[in-house]
């Protein structure tokens, strides 16, 4: 059977038909498809696949741990940021290894197209000493998390698949299999000594895990995914890993003429490098991303091949890679283009019209407009629009759930007005324990839980916290009588900017959260009532 399938859609189908049990991840662009199809999916619904949000990538992680070491396999799925959130976890499990298989899914974006940079998720799997697979196509996507669930559960270790936004957002015919694969059945086959890792415990896995390393790379150099194509013309020999060897083969429709070292699993198998060295007089290194393996190519290589790459310049060293910037590369005429039409207008995002959030920028404005150098911490979400005109109201945006804390060490500092403002799913993801910090010094700070009842940066996914957020507050310890819900709407502005300057004046922990319900997820939700009412 055949669908047209994006690449996030194909490693959710994959992840089905392989067998999965649960899908664990956290909204994050260009990730979030992956789960979403998932959810949406009426073969999972019957398999009774897990497949709700979790709350931040770290609990993410550590739930599928959970699923693996009941023998069961477990999918976690993040944009390449959220890896640094499931680090602790994520590393620690080369320690712990697993049972039932565990796929890591990261979704890198290279030109940072809705992200904070350009971090390659690669360098994780090669921290971590656990396999990675890397897709250069969606129908390999599809394939290869067949065999990453079964090599994970092979070698006992987790695995990483690194896809980046191209590959998560353009589309393929993908040939589907027709006799998907049951679920693992429970089992309790996990050692407690190698998942408690307590030094004396932990000392003898890493001395596995790194005795294991020669054999994961033996595997790597007899992958199907990765393979030498030998041709005539030696003058250069190209290595391409995941899509830039999609990119390098519409450059050579009719086949390159020089050899190619396709790479889609690591650890890097040097042998095949080895070979392109010893026989190349240059060697073009094409990745997407960061110079993974140009760097690792510069103490491989024994003979007098000349590296290009990203670090020489032949590519450009930022940035996303296509077909055209490959051809530079390769010395061959470039296709083409056309300046951009003077009479189209740039479009910058804003926040939606009838947005809350502009209500409560509004609002702030107006009040710090009263007080001597105001600084305000924003945070991961829509709302971090408020930095572009017409609001300029925000001064940081760092990660995930730093403004509160942000605020809290600028309060230490001296600084006076010190405001953070978060979202509700930012607030839950990790912004709770600096508020705990701030709650527990008595910091002088305004934190300002903009609840638009949904995660409404990815598409309106549920928010963990919706209608717990004053419990939450309370419950770090925050007093009452500092804890205030307003309405943001411009007939409410006079209430809002009389809360703002009163907690302000407070010295100490002020949480004000202003709850109305995203524009985009009510207008999805009216028009769901109106089709059910028409049902009746």
């Amino acid at each position: 059977m055949k669908k047209l399938l994006l690449g996030d859609e194909a490693i959710a189908q994959g992840a089905i038909d392989a067998g999965l049990s649960g899908v664990y991840a956290y909204p994050g662009t260009p990730s979030t498809e992956i789960t979403e199809y998932i959810q949406n999916s009426k073969q999972a619904a019957e398999r009774g696949i897990h497949r709700k949000w979790s709350t931040n990538e770290k609990t993410a992680m550590e739930a599928a741990l959970g699923m693996s070491f009941m023998g069961k396999r477990a999918l976690v799925c993040m944009k390449h940021v959220g890896m640094n959130v499931c680090a602790d976890p994520f590393v620690n499990s080369g320690m712990t290894g697993a049972n039932g298989g565990i796929v890591v899914l990261a979704a890198d974006d290279p030109s940072m197209h809705s992200s904070q940079d350009e971090q390659d998720s690669r360098f994780y799997g090669k921290f971590a000493m656990i396999p990675t697979f890397e897709p250069s196509s969606q129908q390999e996507a599809y394939d290869m998390m067949a065999y990453a669930f079964d090599y994970s559960e092979r070698v006992g270790l987790p695995v990483l698949m690194r896809v980046t936004t191209r590959m998560a957002h353009s589309r393929a015919v993908v040939e589907i299999t027709d006799t998907p694969r049951p679920q693992n059945e429970l089992n309790y086959k996990a050692e407690s000594k190698n998942w408690v890792l307590l030094p004396a415990n932990a000392r003898k896995r890493n001395d596995i895990v790194t005795a294991q390393q020669a054999a994961l790379e033996k595997d790597a150099l007899e992958s199907e995914y990765n393979k030498y194509t030998d041709a005539q013309d030696h003058t250069l020999g190209i290595i391409a890993s995941g899509i830039a060897y999609n990119y390098l083969m519409e450059c050579y429709p009719n086949g390159c003429p020089f050899p190619v070292l396709k790479i889609s699993q690591y650890p890097l198998p040097k042998e095949m490098v080895r070979r392109m060295t010893d026989e190349c007089d240059k060697v073009l290194v094409i990745e997407e991303g960061q110079p993974v393996i140009e760097e690792q190519l510069r103490g491989i290589m024994p003979g007098n091949a000349v590296i290009q790459g990203r670090l020489t310049g032949e590519l450009p060293r930022t940035g996303e890679l296509n077909p055209d910037l490959v051809r530079k590369a390769l010395g061959m005429p470039v296709n083409e283009n056309y300046a951009p039409c003077e009479d189209i207008v740039p479009r910058p995002p804003a926040l939606c019209q009838g947005c809350g959030h502009r209500d409560v920028y509004t609002a702030l404005n107006e009040v710090l407009r009263e007080y001597e150098n105001p600084r305000v911490f924003g945070d991961i979400g829509c709302y971090t629009l408020g930095f572009l005109p017409p609001f300029h109201a925000i001064h940081s945006c760092v990660d995930m759930g730093a403004s509160i804390t942000m605020a809290k060490g600028a309060a230490d500092a001296g600084q006076w007005p010190s405001v953070a403002i978060i979202g509700d799913s930012t607030f839950t993801h990790s912004g709770m324990t600096g508020l705990l910090d701030a709650i527990n010094e008595n910091s002088d700070i305004v934190v300002i839980i903009s609840d638009n009842l949904t995660t409404g940066m990815t598409g309106g996914q549920d928010s963990a916290g919706t209608n717990k957020f004053e419990a939450i507050c309370r419950g770090l310890g925050l007093d009452n009588e500092h804890l205030k819900v307003v309405v943001p709407l411009p007939k409410n502005m006079p209430e809002i900017t009389k809360v703002i300057r009163d907690e302000i004046n407070y010295h100490g922990v002020s949480v004000i959260i202003p709850r109305r319900e995203c524009m985009q997820t009510l207008q999805r939700h009216l028009k769901q009532k109106k089709a059910q009412e028409a049902k009746k």
